[in-house]
């Protein structure tokens, strides 16, 4: 009995190891052919990721005319707008389907974006603010430099 729990325990071990390898950190990934990683998404997924792309685009845009201005109270609005509570409603299929690169880029990105509103609104100045929205540009040069995104099946 005891050698079967073993082989059972080993095959389980090995199932969990593979399941974590495929879903958090490989994901549905190609070579593209100009040598980024191509993730292989639905058509459906593809545009969530992109609408998630704009939407950093468009708070990078406020939060810049915003601090021009000297307006806290925007930058700070902004830059919230596209947190981690931007990040909630992706669901769990699509998370797998990325690659542990991309996901470690997109939650920094998040993450830097909720510090800077927080930053922002504790200094009450908007001085430091085209310094660090160019290091949070940083974050979405190397994602798109390091991927693309692919409608197809794999």
């Amino acid at each position: 009995m005891c050698r079967f729990c073993w082989f059972l325990s080993i095959v389980l071990a090995v199932a969990t190891a593979g399941l974590a390898w495929k879903f958090i950190l490989s994901g549905e990934t190609v070579v593209a052919s100009d040598g980024r990683t191509a993730i292989v998404l639905e058509a459906g997924e593809r545009d969530l990721v992109l609408t998630e792309m704009r939407a950093f685009l468009e708070a990078a845009q406020k939060i810049l005319d915003a601090s021009v201005r000297g307006d806290v109270t925007a930058v700070a609005e902004a830059a919230r707008a596209v947190g981690r509570a931007a990040a909630g409603p992706v669901p769990g299929s699509l998370v797998g389907k990325l690659p542990l690169g991309f996901k470690q880029l997109g939650f920094a990105t998040h993450d830097g974006f909720d510090r800077l509103a927080m930053d922002v609104e504790a200094l009450g100045d908007t001085a430091e603010v085209p310094e660090r929205l160019a290091q949070l540009m940083n974050n979405c040069v190397g994602c798109h430099a390091a991927f693309r995104l692919e409608v197809g099946e794999r």
